[in-house]
């Protein structure tokens, strides 16, 4: 559920005519320059800053529905449901649903299996019951999962509201649709491509490092400006500072 589509998604590849609009064109697509580039082996990797600057992106309509308690879905909805918790202060229940087989092909099954749920009569789970309930995962493919979960939530504790908040939508037919009522927040749209994220690096074969790198190779146009303006924005910060210290050094030398 958290890395694979349908399919591996793969680059699609444009006619004559398109190519010659596209060279004709004075300027860049706000919205192509936003795309992610596919890596070599046709998927998209996603790092943990990313991932961090996508949750802090929902936490203003988080805010405003006002959860009682966080409902996270393991295991990709745990991470970024204590990322949330740093910037919206609530307790978080975790439960663990599988739709996908773990490793590196993820494997779909017909339904999913519950292998973990909350209690719902002490502690925490006691704010589930009749409260504001947020669900967080880390993406919307088929929606199944997140149907299942907003059922059972709905079933068991009988919360006052649920919303639903999600790193990445995939835009693509969704295979299960939520109740009307249900609030439904996502950091970003984004293809219907091979998803493949920090905490599953392992998964992969491969240590955050390499991860992280081919993360960095997938930056759209546009991330990869914002992070050359960050990094010369540090830069100058830095020197600021230097010289700042520099001065101060001075004024102490000559008093």
């Amino acid at each position: 559920r958290s890395r694979g589509a349908l399919s591996p998604g793969r680059p699609h590849s444009m006619s004559g005519d398109a190519k010659k609009k596209k060279s004709a064109g004075a300027k860049q697509d706000p919205h192509e320059k936003r795309l992610r580039q596919l890596a070599a082996d046709g998927r998209v990797y996603f790092s943990y800053a990313m991932i961090h600057q996508a949750v802090s992106s929902c936490v203003p309509r988080v805010r405003a529905f006002d959860p009682d308690v966080i409902v996270a879905i393991g295991g990709g909805g745990f991470i970024p449901a204590r990322m949330l918790r740093s910037e919206v202060r609530r307790p978080i229940l975790a439960v663990t649903l599988r739709l996908y087989d773990d490793g590196a092909d993820g494997t779909a099954r017909e339904a999913v299996e519950t292998l973990q749920w909350y209690d719902g009569t002490s502690g925490v789970g006691r704010a589930a019951r009749g409260g504001r309930v947020l669900i967080v995962d880390e993406v919307d493919d088929t929606r199944k999962t997140l149907a299942y979960c907003v059922e059972r939530v709905r079933r068991t504790s009988a919360p006052a509201a649920i919303a639903v908040m999600v790193v990445h939508n995939k835009v693509r037919e969704k295979l299960a649709e939520l109740p009307p009522d249900v609030e439904y927040i996502a950091a970003e749209d984004v293809p219907d491509t091979w998803n493949c994220y920090p905490w599953d690096a392992a998964s992969y074969g491969r240590d955050i490092f390499a991860h992280e790198a081919l993360a960095r190779e997938c930056l759209g146009r546009e991330e990869k400006d914002n992070e050359k303006k960050e990094k010369k924005k540090k830069e100058e910060e830095e020197e600021e500072n230097k010289k700042k210290e520099k001065e101060k050094k001075e004024r102490w030398t000559e008093w």
